[in-house]
């Protein structure tokens, strides 16, 4: 494809690792061939060059054109360079292998059980000092203002009423258990505790409750304790069932359905099958009716000494090129800045101390972005809201801080409607506790989207209450994922991660910014410097790299 415009030449040198000077971009565009001059100008300069200069295309062209670096050109001229050639995909683990020439990732098409693939691009050299984003002249992303659709569901904004009252624990909880108890009654003839206590022995029995405890005997078996409202019972799980492999899934307060025998005396019940509300195999998701994308990124940390300021300019770059036509939709799972006083010593790893200055530093990046973007974003547990979930949007102050482009900013978690696809946006605190929790082959910070299809079994994004994640007392449990949503969009854990589970996009979308001091005194080795970016008509999946 020709290279026709400077956006297209930016874009081929951001995909590359480079930036360049402005007369170095009109350069290479009015070349005879611009295609060829530009794949010669990378192949030439030297290995640690930052950014290509007027110097580096004129020297180019004088040995390709016999001197000639006149501003005329001829249109249609060239071999062109084209992004996207095909790599053979791997798992992060495997990426020091790879070549060293840079490039765009490929498009990677997520299975029902995939390995998280980020195809095997590197590169040795990095952006250098940030520069205006080319536009270009000749590239303008076609926008039909009344094809787009944003909605917002389950926004806790200007809704939270909780005071911290015994009576208000009482009630979220009462309302998960009702939320999720409705989805597995259909599936079980549930009896209440109180009922089956006047049971007689060897009787059937079903009851949907909430996890109180779980332990093991002396004998090795496990004694899973139910609650509904009515009361509790203890269910044992015998260690040579097959079913015995579910219990090590278990988080206290999520809520579980079991099927089972009473014992002769009546007071426990043998576990036969256990049911997590789950989202049905049989589920269709949605898709957009026309090829438009939306890019998906988390954890951006201005403010911080190790935000990748350098990529993000890529990024942002590349955003403004051709590759990124259909892309008009930006949704950022939190974390936009670095925050104060988040984990120890933190403040000697910041850039910017103060908070409200990190989010104007945040707001100058979004500036960036093309302003014909639709932007969604919800805050994390770096951001200056409170801690304790369900998290509302930013206040007034940071919203008119951060009012580059006119973003949607809602809370922590919300469901955002693209053209009939339902993203559901979650941070992603709990994840930490999943992964502490479960099995290290069934949860992990290097598949960090397998954690998130535990998530979705349970039909809740924070079941469990005491730990890792702090839970705000409501009316109602905003937590709970009462619609099973096309697309679950997570951050927080600084891994890359995608795949798909019953028919669901489960995306950790990386961070952008580098390992920290922290981060190596807890081994969290980041996927920094990632794009996901998902066809909403098809929920196919590329990831861009500008690492």
């Amino acid at each position: 494809m020709p290279l026709e415009g400077s956006a297209q030449v930016v874009g081929e040198l951001a995909s590359r690792g480079y930036n360049a000077e402005r007369e170095a971009v009109t350069l290479i565009e009015t070349a005879d061939d611009p295609g060829e001059t530009l794949r010669v100008v990378v192949d030439s300069v030297p290995a640690d060059t930052l950014k290509i200069t007027a110097a580096n295309v004129r020297e180019v062209r004088e040995s390709l054109e016999g001197g000639a670096t006149s501003s005329s050109r001829r249109t249609g001229a060239g071999t062109g360079t084209t992004a996207g050639a095909t790599d053979a995909a791997s798992t992060p683990d495997e990426r020091s292998d790879a070549p060293e020439e840079p490039s765009e990732l490929d498009t990677q098409q997520p299975d029902e059980d995939p390995l998280v693939s980020t195809g095997d691009s590197s590169t040795d050299s990095t952006v250098g000092d940030a520069a205006p984003v080319e536009t270009g002249g000749s590239f303008e992303r076609k926008i039909d203002e009344a094809l787009r659709s944003v909605e917002i569901a389950g926004d806790v904004t200007g809704q939270s009423t909780g005071t911290g009252e015994y009576k208000n624990f009482v009630s979220v909880f009462r309302d998960r258990y009702e939320k999720l108890s409705s989805k597995l009654r259909g599936r079980v003839n549930h009896r209440p505790t109180s009922t089956i206590e006047s049971m007689t022995g060897g009787s059937e029995v079903a009851l949907v409750g909430m996890v109180n405890d779980v332990r093991s005997t002396a004998s090795g078996h496990w004694l899973v304790e139910l609650e509904d409202t009515k009361g509790t019972f203890p269910c044992l799980v015998m260690k040579d069932r097959p079913l015995a492999g579910l219990v090590d899934e278990l988080l206290c307060d999520e809520v579980i359905a079991i099927e089972g025998t009473l014992s002769d005396d009546a007071g426990i019940v043998f576990v036969d099958s256990l049911h997590f509300p789950d989202v049905p195999r049989t589920y269709e998701p949605s898709y957009a009716d026309r090829h438009v994308q939306a890019a998906l990124i988390s954890d951006v940390h201005v403010g911080s000494q190790e935000f990748m300021a350098d990529e993000w300019d890529q990024f942002c770059t590349w955003l403004h090129g051709p590759q990124a036509e259909h892309v008009e939709y930006l949704c950022i799972a939190g974390d936009m800045v670095e925050g104060v006083g988040v984990y120890p010593n933190q403040d000697e790893e910041l850039d910017v101390v103060d908070i409200y200055e990190q989010y104007e530093a945040f707001n100058e990046k979004l500036k960036q972005v093309p302003g014909d973007l639709d932007i969604v974003m919800i805050p994390g547990n770096h951001d200056a809201v409170r801690l304790a979930e369900p998290q509302p949007g930013f206040d007034d102050r940071l919203r008119d801080i951060m009012s580059a482009h006119d973003p949607q900013i809602t809370g922590n978690p919300s469901t955002v409607t693209l053209e009939g696809v339902d993203i559901l946006m979650y941070h992603g605190v709990s994840l930490d506790e999943v992964i502490a929790e479960l099995p290290a082959d069934k949860a992990s910070y290097d598949e960090p989207h397998k954690a998130m299809y535990h998530l979705l079994k349970k039909r809740h994004v924070a079941p469990q209450y005491g730990g890792h994640t702090r839970l705000a007392p409501e009316e109602k449990d905003y937590l709970v994922i009462e619609n099973v949503p096309d697309i679950f969009h997570t951050g927080h854990v600084h891994k890359l991660g995608f795949g798909k589970y019953h028919n669901v996009l489960a995306i950790n979308s990386g961070c952008w910014q580098s390992q920290t001091d922290f981060q190596k005194s807890v081994n969290i080795d980041p996927d920094a410097g990632f794009a996901p970016i998902v066809d909403l008509d098809t929920l196919d999946v590329t990831v861009r790299k500008f690492s």
